[in-house]
């Protein structure tokens, strides 16, 4: 089975990472902030520095480049692996899956966060959006997977916090698979049309493994 599995609120707990740079971004523009952000992770950018800046395409490219800034710099290493994703992952591996990752990250990002996990070698691809893009890009993403692995849809899963990702696993007929310990709700997930939710790694890894 080709495993595909979304990075923020899946793999890894990136809030304090994330909610710092869209901080910096709007100091650096003397924007005040939003109170709350953690609804930021998931969403592209972009999408979410718009309505905030008013529509202003420049506004939001230079939001965009402050946070990115700050990323590289810092804020790519403000993040842990949740508890039990790595004996997951390994259980996948010795059950012969094939894993992969599809983010919403730029792959300039992602890239650097991966291989720094111990279990980095388990992943075959990174798949990350143009760093141009407005979208998400979860649909295209998962059908390149696809293509590169030469999977059978049926064979495949998503797996993801956010809504974006079992949109993206409903647009090329694959399972979604929702976790609960991420940055979505419930609700969010059954409303996308996920096709299970799970609660916990262990529960993600006795699911697939079976």
């Amino acid at each position: 089975m080709l495993c595909l599995f979304d990075l923020d609120g899946t793999l890894i707990d990136s809030e304090l990472g994330i909610v710092s740079c869209v901080r910096h971004a709007f100091e650096q523009l003397g924007v005040p902030a939003p109170a709350e952000l953690r609804h930021w992770i998931g969403p592209p950018l972009r999408h979410s520095f718009a309505p905030l800046l008013d529509h202003d395409p420049a506004l939001v490219e230079a939001a965009v480049e402050h946070y990115h800034q700050r990323f590289h710099a810092i804020g790519w290493r403000e993040h842990t692996v949740y508890p039990g994703i790595e004996a997951m992952i390994q259980r996948l591996r010795d059950a012969g899956h094939e894993l992969a990752i599809v983010t919403s990250k730029p792959e300039r990002h992602a890239a650097p966060i991966v291989q720094a996990f111990p279990f980095a070698d388990a992943f075959v691809r990174l798949y990350g959006p143009d760093p141009n893009s407005a979208h998400s890009e979860k649909a295209s993403m998962i059908a390149a997977a696809l293509a590169d692995f030469g999977a059978d849809p049926e064979q495949t899963v998503m797996i993801g916090d956010r809504h974006f990702d079992i949109d993206g696993a409903v647009a090329n007929r694959v399972r979604g698979i929702g976790v609960l310990w991420g940055f979505g709700s419930q609700e969010e997930l059954e409303q996308a049309g996920a096709h299970v939710l799970v609660n916990e790694p262990s529960q993600l890894g006795d699911l697939l493994a079976a």
